[in-house]
């Protein structure tokens, strides 16, 4: 970890810490802007979300962003096409602006779809919700077709050989996806360069190489409309923060920061993820936090609790990303959400007959209310599926291929049929385990096979032979340690940590998320409390986890545990496990003071797996005690 956070601090400090005056946007050598415009107005109405068309009979791939950078022509496109979106007048509906207005602010309807009644203030996006995976497939498919349209037209301005060339990369165009789960390459930040190393970006466009605003930075408001963001400090900002240096209108954004909480926190990331593909069998828990009472103790984590942390955390202290309402004006966003929907259909590939059963509603959207029967039949609005009015609905974007895109662990998979596709599974888990499967002890006679083993070794005093003999029995049995956490979403009004710790705490609460003994955190992602905005607050009861083990592991590794059996682990725990409260604006809170809040250690045993084609089993818990 230590490395990883040494990484990050030297590729980025000098970098993203600079001045974020703007170079602008891609000189075309014409008024590209009129032609947007004059193309957005004789769009068809009602805006029809249709994806886009396969290539030579194959679906193409959405690549992590690191890969597709690989690639220099469909890099350049992405890079021009993202530019020329963010400065598209923000009063066409197809501007950046308003693509991202959709999830939150400024609570305005798009393309004519009006909101219920009592609902104004809230943004279209279903959040604890059975919805909240389906819901953002034909959001993020609506971005991907303006972006692709983009780079198709972007790519017929080149001239001579290099016009085919763009041509064919822009057919198969699809957005890519960053990975916060992965161990970056040795040396670099968990943030890519690409996204916060610095605010301009040299590429070559039609009109020859020019350095521009990097559109993956930041996002440029244009004009800035304070009344938006309503309240201090974002109606001061022009344009979108991570970690903001400051409150003040001076503030610039810190991505060094941000990079050094990714490092910090990825392996309770990849423990998180590899539990939820692992344990998580059952679509209604899998799919979003709202708290089910009468739910399993072994049901707290869900992959909208998971994608909350990896919200706050890319916002850091103020930004954007870690409000509800502003979070989809920061270009990250999109990056996140693809990365969310891939593991949702990897999810899919592991429980093909898993899907939407009938939830009431938790939060209110713009066109839904708390309470509401939500089913795999609700319409996800605003996106049309044609233009006599239909929406999509989850039944309808069960399957990625029907919008013209995939992901390559799940190629060759079916995810409208409902049945299981034995291959598919097998390259999927593969998949899983080799890259997500590092943090895991679990996963310690899988990678004990390996020639070059680049699994876990949880410290240098043992090796994973040794301390698999430790923690695994005869029967490739292990004891897994989880502290289930439930919280009031508006508990602080506005997002908030639970960090926890093994071990003493600092008293300076602005290096918690970055401490040596840090476990793992857990983020509420809320609205903040806006002026003359009323935000909801009824029965809004999220779950969420931190995994333990590995940090036990490395306890059993360096000899302070003699192993993760019950009679070892429970003692050390009520004396060493620490739980900690921050507001998103870095105030610590007394964790007694916090409305709802209850943190319970579980444990269960795990059948682990022995190839690297089979993921852990796991027997319900057995034994749990409260921590508060």
């Amino acid at each position: 970890m230590a490395l990883l956070i040494f990484a990050a601090l030297v590729l980025l400090r000098l970098t993203s810490e600079v001045s974020c005056a703007s170079s602008g946007e891609y000189d075309y050598g014409f008024d590209v802007n009129r032609i947007v415009r004059r193309q957005a107005s004789s769009q068809q109405q009602p805006f029809v979300v249709t994806g886009l068309p396969r290539v030579n009979g194959v679906t193409p791939l959405r690549e992590e962003i690191r890969q597709l950078q690989k690639n220099n022509t469909k890099w350049t496109l992405y890079i021009l096409a993202s530019s020329l979106m963010q400065y598209t007048d923000q009063a066409l509906q197809v501007s950046f602006f308003q693509i991202a207005g959709i999830h939150g602010v400024p609570f305005v309807p798009w393309g004519g779809v009006q909101p219920t009644p009592g609902n104004e203030n809230s943004g279209y996006c279903t959040h604890m919700s059975v919805l909240f995976p389906p819901w953002h497939r034909p959001y993020l498919v609506l971005y991907e077709q303006l972006m692709c349209n983009l780079e198709q037209w972007i790519a017929s301005l080149y001239s001579g050989s290099d016009k085919q060339r763009y041509q064919t990369a822009a057919a198969e165009c699809r957005i890519p996806y960053y990975d916060w789960a992965i161990r970056p390459p040795r040396g670099e930040s968990s943030l890519p360069f690409s996204i916060g190393g610095s605010h301009l970006v040299d590429v070559a466009g039609p009109n020859g190489i020019q350095s521009i605003s990097n559109p993956l930075f930041s996002y440029e408001f244009k004009p800035p409309n304070g009344s938006i963001f309503i309240t201090s400090p974002w109606d001061m900002w022009n344009r979108t923060l991570r970690a903001p240096t400051t409150s003040t209108a001076s503030a610039r954004s810190n991505n060094s920061e941000v990079g050094v909480q990714l490092a910090a926190n990825l392996p309770s990331f990849q423990q998180r993820l590899y539990n939820l593909f692992s344990n998580y069998g059952n679509y209604t828990t899998f799919s979003n936090e709202a708290w089910i009472p009468q739910g399993q103790e072994s049901e707290y984590d869900s992959i909208e609790s998971l994608h909350d942390t990896l919200h706050t955390i890319l916002g850091g202290t103020m930004g954007q990303m870690a409000y509800i309402p502003f979070s989809s004006f920061d270009p990250i966003f999109f990056l996140h959400h693809a990365m969310v929907d891939r593991v949702f259909a990897m999810w899919q590939v592991l429980y093909p007959d898993q899907w939407v059963k009938p939830q009431p509603a938790k939060m209110n959207s713009y066109t839904t209310s708390t309470g509401q029967i939500q089913d795999s039949k609700t319409p996800l609005t605003p996106f049309y599926a044609s233009s006599n009015g239909t929406f999509w609905n989850s039944d309808m974007v069960r399957n990625p291929e029907v919008f013209g895109y995939t992901y390559e662990e799940i190629t060759g998979a079916s995810l409208s049929s409902g049945t299981s596709n034995f291959t598919a599974k097998m390259q999927v888990i593969e998949a899983i385990n080799r890259l997500y499967g590092g943090s895991s002890p679990s996963t310690l006679k899988i990678h004990s096979k390996r020639r070059t083993p680049k699994g876990p070794t949880f410290g240098k005093r043992s090796s994973a032979e040794a301390l698999t003999r430790n923690i695994i029995d005869n029967n490739n049995q292990m004891r897994d340690w989880t502290a289930n956490i439930r919280v009031d979403k508006q508990a602080l009004g506005g997002p908030f940590f639970v960090h926890l710790f093994l071990g003493p705490v600092a008293h300076n609460s602005t290096i918690w998320s970055t401490a040596d003994n840090l476990v793992g955190t857990m983020s509420i992602f809320a609205a903040p409390k806006l002026f003359n905005v009323k935000v909801q607050t009824n029965s809004m009861v999220t779950t969420g986890t931190v995994p333990l083990t590995s940090s036990l592991a490395a306890k059993v590794a360096s000899g302070h545990l003699p192993g993760l059996a019950i009679e070892d682990v429970e003692h050390y725990l009520r004396q060493n496990l620490r739980i900690c409260v921050v507001r998103s604006d870095g105030t610590p809170v007394d964790h007694k003071t916090v409305s709802g809040l209850g943190v319970r250690v579980v444990s269960a045993l795990v059948q682990v797996p022995s190839m690297e084609v089979e993921l852990p089993i796991w027997d319900p818990v057995d034994f749990g005690f409260d921590l508060v």
